[in-house]
């Protein structure tokens, strides 16, 4: 199988949006922890990208990347570089997306290997990334040298039930 990871630049927002929207969709269906609960539509999804993901882009205040497994786009992920002057030594990760039917085929390690050489080569020294604790994208990040700053209970709602979940948030010393 053939993986590729592309930088999505502006022009091709429109190309993208649909699959972006239903690998968010899928996420959420899934069980992820990524900011939304069930229930959870494919417009909402949508109005995500385009309303709040696509401006940032335009505005170059995020990076997005896509994987691409034999031509369709299965997976992404977000470069936050818009921060206040005294942060730009650093960026944030955001919204590490695998669709499930996709999962376990290097996609999110590969989209995270693209993510850190973008950011080094846009002179960031340090990343930053929250993640529900104890998911296996902790172990993901873990594994890719992340460390461990610290966790804070009950800090989000549980995609699905009437519970609240530890985030815990991970950072990566790029230089």
């Amino acid at each position: 199988m053939t993986l590729d990871i592309r930088k999505l630049n502006a022009p091709d927002l429109k190309t993208v949006h649909s699959p972006l929207a239903e690998i968010l969709w899928a996420c959420v269906q899934d069980g992820a922890s990524i900011g939304f609960t069930l229930p959870f539509t494919r417009q909402e999804a949508a109005h995500f990208w385009r309303d709040r993901v696509f401006p940032a882009v335009q505005h170059k205040e995020a990076h997005l990347f896509g994987a691409f497994l034999q031509g369709d786009l299965v997976g992404t992920v977000q470069l936050h570089i818009g921060l206040p002057a005294n942060q730009q030594h650093r960026a944030d990760v955001a919204k590490l997306l695998v669709h499930p039917k996709a999962r376990r085929a290097g996609a999110a390690r590969a989209l995270m290997q693209s993510l850190e050489s973008e950011a080094r080569g846009l002179g960031r020294q340090l990343l930053v990334l929250d993640t529900r604790s104890g998911d296996p994208s902790q172990h993901l990040y873990e594994s890719l040298g992340y460390q461990v700053a610290g966790s804070i209970p009950g800090f989000c709602r549980h995609p699905a039930k009437d519970s609240y979940e530890a985030t815990t948030y991970l950072y990566k010393a790029l230089v």
